[in-house]
């Protein structure tokens, strides 16, 4: 995979294709993933296409940061006030489906651990 790799989330940067954004800014998109796990689940994910975060390097440290700071934000318009569950999977090991970064926002429920 490579940073010019076509994803379902290039797509929805670019309006292609439909989602439920519920935030967005000049470096980020969130929207409301279409296969919830928990009663609320949003995705955050970078404008600028990076694979995993194995693939970040140190010149996006100020982006990883927005991203963070960004699902926060996220959380709280969402209402999450008694906690949520912050997940960033890296490669087929770590349960990573799209190859395009991406942060999960988990929360409406109580979480599980180990989460599996």
């Amino acid at each position: 995979m490579s940073e010019t790799t076509e994803t379902i989330f290039s797509k929805i940067i670019r309006r292609e294709i439909p989602a439920d954004i519920v935030y967005e800014d000049d470096l980020a998109l969130a929207f409301k993933d279409i296969q919830p796990q928990a009663p609320v689940h949003i995705l955050v994910i970078p404008k600028k296409p990076i694979v995993n975060l194995a693939n970040a390097e140190s010149q996006d440290s100020n982006l990883m940061g927005h991203l963070l700071l960004t699902a926060k934000r996220v959380a709280e318009q969402a209402g999450l006030t008694n906690g949520y569950r912050v997940v960033i999977n890296n490669g087929a090991d770590g349960g990573q489906t799209v190859y395009h970064l991406h942060i999960h926002i988990l929360g409406g429920r109580q979480m599980k651990w180990p989460p599996g």
